[in-house]
């Protein structure tokens, strides 16, 4: 992993120096594009990836729906996404990537569908989306509902194996970001979900130690996972754009909303940095304030 995060910030060093050259970039965009694209690289890193071949578009996505959680308007995000598409297309022209995974990114089509998020209506719609008279059906409703009750990355809930999970104790372990371990809480629903899928999950072949697999025995992708939520938001009738990273914004944002510690929800999401975490609070403080300027009656 470290020669791959090295590899990383080669690019990254390769990349700027090739903007330096270039004819008519001021100093104040090189600037922007070296701000954004460490932001970028910073967020890759986060969700546990090493090397460019591991990003796909939805990572592009989770990103700017980030951005846009914190705030930032939509003319800045158009500005992060040029800057990352600059970055692909360095990575194909130097043959250290075969293909720009954003190619077919259009900021204002992409900008109006950034995942917001979801109202507790549009959750449990969302949760009881699958069809649990199936075994995937049981297995996927336990996934949505790791995704929302734990607050877990993508990559984390992809590769957690089995035995990081104890019902008992009624927690999960969780490697993080910078190879940290976590405990989340598990609430009564994620259990009973589980304890549905688990004695299924022995009776497909188990090639991974992963928590949840597909038939052929091994876990399952993550732009699988990616599709998979996006499949059921569309069962659902949810009107906005969903990703797993939707989710993630939801657990920590309903739990602001009820009062939680923020510490707890640091602690919660593994962030490492308080002031990622305070993203919510934004949220959460704006929610409060379109509440207080509707219901009020001297707002």
């Amino acid at each position: 992993m470290a020669d791959d995060l090295f590899a990383l910030n080669v690019m990254f060093d390769r990349f700027m120096e090739s903007a330096v050259f270039e004819a008519g970039l001021s100093e104040q965009t090189l600037a922007a594009y070296a701000a954004d694209i460490r932001r970028y690289l910073d967020a890759i890193e986060e969700q546990g990836l090493c090397a460019p071949g591991e990003i796909v578009f939805e990572d592009v996505v989770d990103h700017l729906s980030q951005l846009n959680a914190a705030g930032m308007s939509s003319r800045s995000i158009a500005r992060h996404l040029s800057a990352i598409r600059r970055f692909h297309r360095f990575l194909v022209d130097e043959g250290l990537c075969e293909t720009d995974i954003t190619e077919m990114a259009e900021a204002p089509h992409l900008l109006r569908k950034l995942p917001r998020c979801l109202s507790t209506d549009e959750i449990e719609r969302l949760l009881n989306a699958p069809d649990t008279a199936t075994a995937e059906g049981v297995r996927d409703a336990a996934m949505l509902e790791m995704f929302y009750a734990c607050g877990l990355r993508i990559s984390e809930l992809s590769k957690i194996p089995i035995k990081y999970v104890n019902l008992e104790e009624s927690v999960i372990r969780v490697l993080g970001k910078g190879a940290k371990f976590r405990l989340v809480p598990l609430g009564r629903r994620a259990i009973a979900k589980l304890e549905a899928w688990l004695p299924l999950r022995m009776k497909w072949a188990r090639r991974d130690d992963a928590l949840f697999i597909g038939e052929s025995g091994k876990r399952l992708a993550r732009v699988t996972l990616w599709r998979m939520v996006k499949r059921y938001a569309r069962q659902a009738n949810i009107a906005q754009n969903v990703t797993p990273h939707s989710l993630r914004h939801s657990f920590a944002t309903h739990l602001l909303d009820n009062g939680a510690d923020l510490r707890a929800v640091q602690e919660m999401l593994g962030h490492a940095d308080i002031g990622t975490t305070q993203i919510y609070t934004h949220v959460s403080a704006e929610r409060l304030s379109n509440a207080h300027k509707a219901f009020h009656p001297r707002a």
